[in-house]
């Protein structure tokens, strides 16, 4: 009987090298420092002197959900308003593809180099299935946002037009303590977000697009009935005629709609914001139009109406967020949610009861 050779394997396996700690031990976590915090007055002190970063710091405070957040920044908020109210404040809306950023970019490197500071308020629409936003708008303003006279806060939507607007109009006070003096809000472009703008500047910008076959499409007659101008964007190139075609029509059109109450008359420009051409003529029209208005009285007026606006819209939004926080209410609701889809409720009963429930809770 042979005997079995012993065959070695052509696979030799070399013992690795052992692998170090995926913490260093030399690592003292009781030295890492917390974040600094700091107190309302200090905030209040930085944001007057215009300080960049405590004025960031200011708006994250207010665009948090945390209680203590909130408390702090409508403290900050408080201590800022007797500083606000000295800016221009402008918005922009206009259709897909107008060119927007282009356009601010171009407007705001002008409106700089007269001497004045510039913040740009830019909302960025969320996600409805992720609610995360892009926030691209300082990677489209690259001249922009080196400058050092420049202030751009891209901001998330997060869905709710009613948290925009209360955000942005507190945002715009920081902006303006802090010694902006003309403040840019750019829109969310998706329906009842112009009129929410509207609400919070003293004068409103269309910008459109020529050579894009129906020249009014996608201008919508409530946009159009309350813009203070119509910018036609890139007027520059084999596009120049197409943009004074586009022009033409837009002055027929607002000439359709009654008399603005400011007793300013719509005006409509075309400029080249790749060019920088007809950039000062917007800017002198701005001007024309605040000449106009603080002499009429309608300016003031109009400040006065959106103090107002923002007095009621206000106690919507806190009466909403306690109605929905309350604990009974959140119960009443899943339970009149299962009858309601089981056809045992119809929708308005159900409402109706949460309602009562809530208003026989708080007497």
């Amino acid at each position: 009987m042979k005997e079995k050779k012993d065959y070695k394997s052509a696979l030799n396996v070399i013992d690795g090298v052992e692998q170090p700690s995926q913490v260093n031990p030399y690592l003292n976590f009781t030295s890492i420092a917390k974040p600094q915090q700091f107190d309302v007055k200090e905030y209040v002190e930085k944001i007057l002197a215009g300080d960049r970063v405590f004025l960031s710091r200011a708006i994250t405070l207010i665009e948090s959900n945390l209680q203590s957040d909130n408390e702090k920044a409508q403290a900050i908020l408080e201590a800022c308003i007797p500083h606000a109210g000295n800016s221009i404040r402008i918005g922009i809306t206009g259709v897909p593809g107008a060119g927007k950023s282009t356009f601010i970019e171009a407007f705001g490197n002008y409106v700089t180099s007269l001497g004045h500071t510039l913040a740009v308020l830019a909302i960025d629409p969320s996600s409805e299935r992720s609610k995360g936003s892009i926030l691209g708008d300082k990677t489209r303003m690259e001249t922009l946002s080196t400058n050092n006279h420049a202030f751009i806060r891209p901001s998330p939507s997060a869905g709710t037009l009613g948290g925009v607007a209360r955000k942005t109009a507190e945002t715009l006070i920081l902006c303006e303590a802090a010694g902006y003096d003309v403040v840019l809000i750019e829109t969310v472009g998706v329906g009842q977000s112009e009129t929410t703008v509207k609400n919070m500047v003293d004068f409103f910008l269309l910008l459109a697009i020529s050579g894009a076959g129906d020249e009014l499409q996608g201008v919508k007659r409530g946009i159009m009935e309350m813009t203070d101008a119509v910018v036609v964007n890139k007027a520059d190139g084999d596009n120049v005629q197409h943009a004074q075609l586009t022009k033409k029509q837009l002055e027929n059109a607002l000439m359709l709609f009654p008399k603005n109450i400011s007793e300013w008359t719509p005006k409509v420009l075309t400029v080249s914001s790749l060019e920088n051409i007809g950039i000062d003529h917007v800017w002198n029209m701005i001007q024309d139009y605040f000449k106009l208005t603080k002499e009429n009285g309608f300016f003031e007026q109009n400040r006065k109406l959106q103090l107002q606006e923002r007095f009621y819209s206000f106690m919507k939004e806190e009466l909403l967020d306690k109605f929905y926080a309350d604990k009974q209410v959140q119960s009443a609701i899943d339970n009149y949610k299962i009858e309601m889809l089981k056809g045992q409720i119809s929708p308005y009963a159900a409402g109706r009861k949460v309602l009562e429930k809530y208003l026989k809770n708080n007497e």
